[in-house]
């Protein structure tokens, strides 16, 4: 009998361990139907992809014969759930840079870091070595938008709509010279209402 407990405790404990399997990044899970890694990923590519593709970025270098500056401003979560923006921007910056089509200006967050260096440098590094204050690079457009999400419910279904809008919009002037949407729609099956 005292076997027969031991045998069925051990089995009962490796029926309770948790499994962790490795996979491939670019490998699509989705789990609960939500947001994820794939969704930002593909949406920032396409994306990008199609902003470089349209008029303003050749009607600004053949008007100034250099790269548009561009910076990614606010990308504002109006969605239902929880969407780490910060990995979305990064994903979008990412495709920006890796383009080689334009400058890439660093964020207001990234730029004080720098400034607070360079004021250390100018006090600390030597004269040859030193940054100057007062060389950056001004950005000629902005990135920005939205995420926003329309869930219906039904029993235990849920369709799951993500709508991403950007704007790029002038420095100089304030026209939106590029306007992108991207929508994904998701239907998720016995799914426990969340939101």
């Amino acid at each position: 009998m005292k076997i027969w407990c031991i045998v069925f405790a051990a089995l009962l404990f490796n029926g309770c361990s948790t499994s962790v399997e490795r996979v491939d990044t670019n490998t699509t899970i989705d789990l609960s139907g939500a947001w994820n890694d794939a969704d930002s990923r593909m949406v920032a590519q396409e994306m990008i992809q199609d902003a470089l593709s349209r008029p303003w970025i050749s009607d600004f270098t053949g008007r100034t014969g250099q790269r548009p500056a561009v910076i990614v401003g606010t990308v504002r979560n109006l969605s239902h759930e929880h969407i780490n923006v910060k990995t979305f921007v990064a994903d979008m910056e990412r495709e920006l840079i890796n383009s080689g089509r334009v400058d890439f200006v660093a964020s207001r967050d990234e730029r004080g870091e720098i400034r607070d260096e360079r004021i250390d440098q100018d006090l600390n590094a030597r004269e040859e070595t030193r940054k100057a204050a007062g060389q950056e690079l001004g950005a000629d457009f902005m990135l920005t938008g939205q995420v926003n999400t329309i869930i219906d419910a039904e029993d235990n279904e849920q369709v799951r709509y993500y709508q991403v809008d950007l704007n790029l919009i002038s420095m100089a002037d304030n026209r939106k010279v590029w306007a992108g949407q991207k929508k994904i729609k998701k239907l998720v099956k016995n799914a426990s209402i969340r939101y």
